[in-house]
Order: C-alpha cells, then sequence, then structure tokens
C-alpha cells in the first residue's frame, strides 16, 4: 500500500482545488462573512491571516462542511457542492488539523494515525504489525528524525512540533487532498516552529494543498505561495509572495488594522 496517493505531475482539469463564491455567513445579526471569495488551486500553500473575530474559523467550517453558508456558492475540484456536511468534505479529501490536534496522548504514534480508521483483515480483526509498518514508513517520508523515535513512541513523550506531525501524517496517509492548519504554530519555540514548516513543506512536495491559518506572518511567509488577509469577515487583501515582501506584508497588514483597508 502506497503512503501517499496522488502525484503534482498530475494534469488537474479544473483550476482551482476548493472555491468559494460571493459567501455570505451571520450567527444571531452578526455578519461573520460577507461577500466572501476565497480560493485554493492545486499544490498551493495559502496563507490566511486575520485577528481574533475576522472569520476565519466561520470561512474554514464552512469550506469543511461544518456550517452550511445562508448564501454563495462552494466548488470542490471543479464540481459545484450542494448538501455538504464535514463527512462529506473529508470524503473528498478536505481535512483539518486543529490546535488540539485530537490525539490521544496516552496511545502510541501508530494507533493515534490510524485511529477510527484502523487496517483489519476480512475477518474484522486488526492488522497490527501492517499499521506499524505503515507508520514507520510514514514517518521516513514526513521527517520524523529523532533518535529513539518509533511507531511504539507515546504520544505524550513527543513535542508540540512532533505531535503537528503526527497530525498532518495522518491526514497525508488518507488521502487529503486539501490540509487545513489551524494555528499549528502557535506556542511553539523557534526550533519546533521550524520542525512544522517542515511539514507543511512535505504537504507541497506530496502535489497537496494547504491552508495555513495563523496570527503570525512570519512564520507562514516563508511557505505560502499566497496570502489572503481577512478582517472582520471580509477579504481586506490578497497577493502572491512573489510580489510582496515580508516588510510589505507587514505593512499590509497594520493598515488594515488601523482603518480596515489594504493602504
Amino acid at each position: 500500500m502506497a503512503i501517499f496517493h496522488g502525484s503534482k505531475t498530475l494534469k488537474q482539469p479544473q483550476k482551482y482545488l476548493a472555491e468559494l463564491k460571493n459567501v455570505f455567513k451571520s450567527f444571531g445579526g452578526v455578519n461573520a462573512l460577507n461577500a466572501v471569495n476565497f480560493k485554493v488551486s492545486y499544490n498551493e500553500i495559502v496563507g490566511l491571516i486575520g485577528d481574533n473575530g475576522a472569520g476565519k474559523s466561520t470561512l474554514i467550517k464552512i469550506l469543511t462542511g461544518v456550517y452550511p453558508p445562508d448564501k454563495g456558492e462552494i466548488y470542490i475540484k471543479g464540481e459545484k457542492i450542494k448538501d455538504y456536511s464535514a463527512r462529506r468534505a473529508r470524503e473528498i479529501g478536505i481535512e483539518t488539523v486543529y490546535q488540539e490536534k485530537a490525539l490521544v496522548e496516552q496511545q502510541t504514534l501508530w494507533r493515534n494515525i490510524f485511529i477510527g480508521r484502523e487496517i483489519v483483515n476480512r475477518f474484522g480483526f486488526l492488522q497490527i504489525e501492517r499499521q506499524k509498518k505503515e507508520t514507520e514508513k510514514l514517518m521516513k517520508e514526513i521527517g520524523f528524525t529523532a533518535a529513539g523515535l518509533s511507531p511504539d513512541s507515546i504520544v505524550e513523550t513527543l513535542s508540540g512540533g512532533e505531535e503537528e506531525g503526527v497530525a498532518i501524517s495522518r491526514v497525508l496517509y488518507f488521502k487529503a487532498d486539501l490540509i487545513i492548519l489551524d494555528e499549528p504554530t502557535m506556542a511553539l519555540s523557534l526550533s519546533e516552529v521550524k520542525r512544522v514548516l517542515g511539514f507543511v513543506r512535505e504537504i507541497k512536495n506530496k502535489g497537496k494543498s494547504c491552508i495555513f491559518i495563523t496570527h503570525n506572518v512570519y512564520h507562514v511567509y516563508s511557505i505560502a505561495d499566497r496570502f489572503v488577509i481577512l478582517d472582520r469577515g471580509k477579504i481586506a487583501g490578497e497577493f502572491r509572495k512573489e510580489d510582496v515582501s515580508l516588510e510589505d506584508v507587514m505593512s499590509r497588514l497594520y493598515a488594515v488594522a488601523r482603518t480596515g483597508k489594504i493602504s
């Protein structure tokens, strides 16, 4: 069984992997999203930047089928999606790694990789050795090289960056085409941030796409292909990395914070 599925050399018939068109969402009279147009291309890393209350979580929950939009359209791989749900989002290859990572810290690394999607034989019995071997291959592919780390390592003994790597590895293994990372570098040391950014680069190396949600543009700048600034439910600006320096991005963020507009 191959660890990673798909190839970045595969020709894609549609321009965008995922797209929201003119999306609105309100809660109790508060506009969380207002006429939002958002897209992710194939094999692209998008830095989604904004302060608390900007609408980032609402946007992602609509993209992953948790919330239905009040108005607007959702397209995945060129297909207009109706009757969308979190289950369907996972089936078509969209997965989210939240800050909590949904790991069972008292369990082994291999059990966490396959939790809820265990490999079983035709009689329904767990194929433990196969799961361990697949985990070991996955660890090599994604870059787990710490001395003493094995599929039997207990998750609570891992660093924060390594835990993020476990969660990313899990969604890559299960054919995710679009991986959404919710503040993956929050509260990590500089060395652990560097480790996580390496895992994100591996997502792109495998031909997949990623939305990297963050408050900290310093963390996402080195790996993103494109930046989208969300402010008070609206897209305040978007630009490709080749068109802006880190200082440019920071000045535009400050402008949005002051005036709600890109200077």
